[in-house]
């Protein structure tokens, strides 16, 4: 073996305070590190100083179970449409829907119902009727759009009209005002 021109250093020969400085520093490295490490992920947003409670999802009712008023004799009532929106403002949605009689035969009379959550309990419930089916009237084109219903109906100039062939076409608006529903049909709409 070859002996090394240059004498031996010391700090070749490990002592145990040697073991110890390098465990003191490896141990204040690892408290240093988990200092700097992230606060936890969580699925909800931090509040700021400013927040206040969460707002609360309002849902548009469902009128699934409610009982509509129309007398539809033996057969039963059909939804067969359904639109939601605010429609009074109050942040909450309504649910308006088209309703006939489930008829076998014939083309029933639509009817047009607004539905709205019953304070307390929550459940659904009929608050408004817009259109009646003593109208005779059919919708179409149904919408709500910036807190208005509108829709397409079609009806009959007069009683000796066939049920099978509407001749008249009118445009239906309505509105929350003064707290009732106000229906106003747009100039120029009226069709024979």
């Amino acid at each position: 073996m070859q002996q090394s021109a240059v004498p031996e250093l010391a700090h070749t020969h490990t002592r145990p305070i040697h073991w110890v400085a390098t465990a003191t520093a490896v141990a204040g490295v690892v408290a240093f590190s988990s200092l700097l490490q992230p606060n936890p992920a969580t699925a909800a947003q931090a509040a700021g100083p400013e927040a206040g409670p969460a707002p609360v999802a309002a849902t548009a009712p469902d009128p699934a179970d409610v009982h509509f008023p129309i007398d539809c004799g033996p057969v039963k009532a059909k939804i067969q449409k359904q639109v939601s929106g605010d429609l009074d403002g109050d942040g909450r949605p309504e649910t308006v829907v088209v309703v006939h009689c489930d008829a076998p035969m014939g083309t029933p009379p639509d009817a047009v119902y607004v539905i709205t959550r019953a304070k307390g309990t929550g459940e659904p419930r009929v608050v408004a009727t817009l259109l009646s089916p003593k109208t005779r009237n059919t919708v179409t084109d149904f919408t709500v759009s910036d807190g208005t219903v509108l829709a397409t109906l079609l009806g009959y100039s007069t009683s000796d009209v066939p049920s099978c062939c509407p001749d008249v076409t009118d445009k239906a608006k309505w509105q929350w005002k003064d707290g009732a529903f106000v229906r106003s049909t747009p100039a120029g709409t009226h069709t024979v």
